[in-house]
């Protein structure tokens, strides 16, 4: 891709909302706007449970949303986290980006600015999410502990037996480069499920979970956050971009840092990244991993395979007891 090309490289569930983003790359919209609207159509599909509506919930049954968003131009970002009944965080956290003097705002606070800005609330814990959710739990708690979940004083013993290492990930990532010749990345969430009410993952962090600089290139994560955020991943991939490293190196030398990460808990990690001259790439630890690309010359975008970089994996359960 030509470093004047507009141009959206994407994770593939994004695929549900690349052609509607590149419309508005085509007719000359910033690189933040054609990141919005991929992102959204991510968040509003319910057959997508790591994102938005229809997201896994958390312990509790509460569904938490975290998203983040920056541009490459000025270094603005914008972030929201658990975020409770709005379908939307990736244009809350674009509000916040905008409006406020802040970067990031969470739970109650970000709800409010939410209602502030005249979005709407909705329940956003599907059935299908619900009944998965209370299926997940079991044989930990019977029907009637979930019930009662909420009023338990442990459930933070909880949290590691419950939780399914599978289902720390999923996330949808966007990195788009407009017509001017910026980039923009972004990120939303539902994060990990079954996780403990509250926990924010690296999606709404910058430098964590994405990160983008006009001069250098721009990356984004989904996988273990937890990992990202050790390991400043998003922002390493950039700054090892910005040490000259071709892209290619720089994907491997953060994952050769995520790789290097000791602790109990540790799983897996993709990331797409692009660098200042339009070139792309993406990595993962998990085999048949694929992303998007779409060139504004091209007649659809592409899926194309991650460059495979395996990680290891250690979930060290515990009973509740011990």
């Amino acid at each position: 891709m030509g470093r004047n090309s507009p141009f959206i490289v994407a994770s593939s569930n994004a695929g549900i909302g690349i052609d509607a983003a590149m419309v508005a790359l085509r007719e000359g919209r910033p690189a933040v706007d054609a990141v919005e609207i991929a992102i959204r159509a991510v968040e509003a599909n319910a057959e997508d449970h790591s994102v938005g509506f229809g997201g896994y919930p958390n312990l509790l049954g509460e569904v938490e949303l975290d998203a983040g968003l920056m541009q490459g131009e000025d270094l603005a970002s914008g972030a929201v986290a658990a975020l409770k009944g709005y379908r939307h965080p990736i244009s809350i956290a674009r509000r916040v980006m905008e409006q406020l003097p802040h970067v990031f705002l969470a739970g109650e606070g970000a709800a409010r600015f939410a209602r502030e800005m005249s979005f709407e609330t909705e329940e956003l814990l599907t059935e299908d999410a619900r009944a998965t959710w209370a299926t997940g739990l079991q044989p930990e708690f019977s029907d009637a502990d979930l019930t009662q979940i909420a009023a338990r004083d442990d459930i933070w013993r909880w949290v590691e037996i419950a939780t399914d290492p599978e289902r720390t990930h999923g996330t949808t990532n966007v990195i788009a480069r407009d017509a001017q010749g910026h980039l923009s990345v972004g990120v939303s969430t539902s994060g990990w499920a079954w996780k403990y009410p509250g926990r924010v993952g690296d999606s709404p962090i910058a430098g964590a979970g994405y990160y983008a600089d006009d001069r250098h290139g721009a990356a984004a994560c989904t996988g273990t956050g937890e990992m990202a955020i050790r390991a400043a991943t998003a922002h390493s991939v950039v700054l090892y971009l910005k040490m000259g490293l071709s892209l290619a190196e720089a994907g491997h030398r953060a994952m050769a840092d995520l790789r290097d990460l000791g602790g109990r808990y540790l799983s897996g990690m993709s990331f797409v990244a692009v660098d200042a001259a339009g070139n792309h790439a993406a990595f993962s630890s998990w085999a048949d991993s694929t992303y998007l690309v779409y060139d504004a010359d091209m007649d659809a975008a592409e899926e194309l395979p991650r460059t495979i970089v395996p990680l290891p994996h250690r979930w060290e359960k515990r009973r509740p007891h011990e």
